[in-house]
């Protein structure tokens, strides 16, 4: 970078040090203020002419880019009104969605980043991050030495083969580390200067992107087995050889190859999956925010999952560790979690199971004392009758997946269920908010993983909590960088959601949401970050000597999008 930040004591202010003028200074997104240049940077930097002669603030600049936004015809068209005011103007764009987050954040993130995926090759306007092809994989560290931060604190990255509910999009999964470090940034302040989205091209297989005469990326079936590995092992080598000190954070790989590189990595560097344990930790923040209304413990709950993906894996191991910490053991613990996939219930006689279906199969004893049709393929409405659970899990990614009969057993069996349809995009979502409260007759406690509207029924309205891995990754980045922490444990992550929890208000649950409305996710971060801090300094992976005005440093560590000022200075 041609910049760099620095402070100035006899202000006590910082400031940003350029060493380019003009046009230069207008076309960084860092250092462009557009019509925010005061008199005094106009004339030093040489944008004197270059811009209209008024001087706006902040406020000024604001009104005028939320204007253009919201004459936007429609959600793709406000994505790439974004897309383009970030490309000008980083600290401008930031506080935009910062001041609208409520509006903006379905926007930038969930769920319209995934129609902008699949348009991905269509609305391309400007490269942002790096993209690494299977071709170039003898290069892999000298591309990231083209990095455009050079000491990057948090990489996602992504292979774009599972983007959220709508498949394999190959290079178009871009769109997903460019939104998540967005995420970092409006969620937790982690400096935009710092992140870096990182797209490994090993092809696609959907021929839609294939047979598109537009589409950006490598024109091959995607690559499988020892040649995928020792890909994605050259990746992380270079990782750790150029940016040893950055956080790795894997998202949207397939299942399988999800829990294999978490696996693989998790004792080697820095590194987690959010769609493991990001989705793991704000569903058991939201399910410790449920008991505080049913008045039960975790150790007690029964839990079904409907889908047997990498996110219930996630889910299901951090939620056995909270069961833990209450004094169950394990096997007590994974007793109390039932798994229905596609064929059904899992059980143990079922062939071939993989290692976490087999963690959670039920016993052949079991189902024989089951009331259902056919042994081989209990329903998801049978599981609920059989097992009365306290607690129903959505991760298939079908839509109508709970329907009204599992909803109204569910409230047969309970005073109040947790009841989470948790796929997303909002299309893809189990059953919606409104008709889970409505067959629950209000006694349905809900979370969900897309925004949905308030809900009103019996003339009680009821505040949709969004099941937003938002509320956690941010805070486990900012902790990871401002501590330097060397490892995360799910020890980590399950203070995490404690913490999160810890946040909801009594209005907040007299409104039946699990989660505290967008507007205060800042401070759900810095909460959830401490809490982190405090576990990798217990767990031996950080050094002590941060808990000292650990919540001030936390504080200062928080990038606010407001415009410093710039000084010319030479190289």
């Amino acid at each position: 970078m041609d910049f760099c930040l620095k402070f100035d004591p006899a202000t006590g202010q910082q400031y940003i040090a350029s060493s380019k003028k003009g046009q230069a200074i207008l076309r960084d997104p860092f250092t462009n203020k557009g019509s925010g240049f005061t008199a005094r940077e106009r004339v030093e930097l040489e944008l004197d002419g270059l811009l209209p002669p008024l001087v706006n603030n902040m406020k000024q600049q604001l009104e005028r880019v939320y204007e253009n936004y919201s004459n936007r015809a429609n959600n793709i068209d406000k994505y790439i009104f974004l897309t383009g005011l970030q490309d000008r103007n980083e600290t401008l764009f930031f506080r935009l969605v910062l001041d609208h987050i409520d509006e903006m954040m379905p926007i930038v993130y969930t769920p319209v980043v995934g129609e902008a995926c699949q348009t991905f090759s269509h609305i391309y306007r400007r490269p942002r991050g790096l993209y690494i092809g299977f071709d170039q994989k003898k290069h892999i560290e000298r591309i990231l030495r083209h990095s455009p931060s050079k000491t990057p604190s948090i990489i996602v990255v992504t292979d774009g083969e599972r983007i959220l509910g709508l498949g394999d999009q190959g290079a178009g999964g871009m769109g997903i580390p460019i939104g998540k470090l967005n995420l970092y940034t409006i969620c937790a302040g982690v400096s935009p200067f710092t992140t870096l989205p990182i797209m490994l091209d090993v092809g696609t297989n959907n021929e839609d992107r294939l047979k598109d005469p537009l589409y950006l990326g490598l024109r091959m079936k995607r690559v499988h087995g020892d040649e995928y590995q020792g890909f994605i092992d050259e990746f992380v080598a270079a990782v750790q050889k150029v940016f040893p000190k950055a956080v790795l954070q894997w998202e949207d790989f397939l299942k399988g190859n999800a829990i294999k590189q978490l696996n693989r990595f998790r004792d080697k560097l820095c590194t987690f999956n959010d769609d493991i344990q990001g989705t793991a930790s704000v569903t058991v923040a939201g399910i410790f925010s449920g008991l505080r209304i049913s008045g039960q413990a975790m150790r007690d709950q029964k839990v079904v999952f409907a889908g047997a993906g990498a996110s219930a894996q996630g889910i299901s191991d951090l939620i056995v560790a909270a069961m833990m910490e209450e004094g169950l053991t394990r096997e007590e613990a994974n007793a109390r979690i039932w798994t229905v996939d596609s064929k059904g219930l899992v059980t143990k006689d079922r062939p071939e199971l993989e290692e976490f279906k087999a963690t959670y199969a039920r016993s052949v004893e079991e189902v024989a004392s089951y009331k259902c049709r056919n042994k081989s393929n209990i329903t998801l409405e049978e599981v609920v009758v059989n097992a009365k659970p306290t607690i129903l899990l959505g991760s298939s990614g079908s839509p109508g997946t709970f329907t009204e009969n599992v909803v109204k057993a569910m409230a047969r069996i309970n005073k109040h269920s947790l009841i989470f349809p948790l796929s997303n995009p909002t299309s893809k979502a189990e059953c919606t908010p409104e008709d889970a409260i409505r067959w629950s007759e209000g006694t349905a406690i809900v979370a969900t993983g897309s925004p949905f509207a308030p809900v009103t029924y019996n003339g009680r309205k009821f505040r949709i909590g969004q099941s937003n891995n938002a509320y956690i990754f941010p805070g486990i980045g900012l902790a990871a960088t401002v501590a330097h922490i060397r490892r995360l444990t799910i020890g980590m992550f399950l203070d995490a959601a404690r913490a999160l929890a810890n946040q909801l208000t009594q209005e907040d649950l007299n409104e039946g949401a699990l989660f505290p409305p967008l507007p205060r996710i800042r401070e759900c971060s810095h909460a959830v970050a401490c809490a982190v801090i405090k576990r990798a300094v217990k767990d031996g992976f950080a050094d002590d000597d941060i808990l000292e005005n650990l919540n001030s440093s936390v504080t200062r560590a928080m990038w606010f999008p407001e415009y410093l000022p710039i000084r010319y200075e030479p190289k």
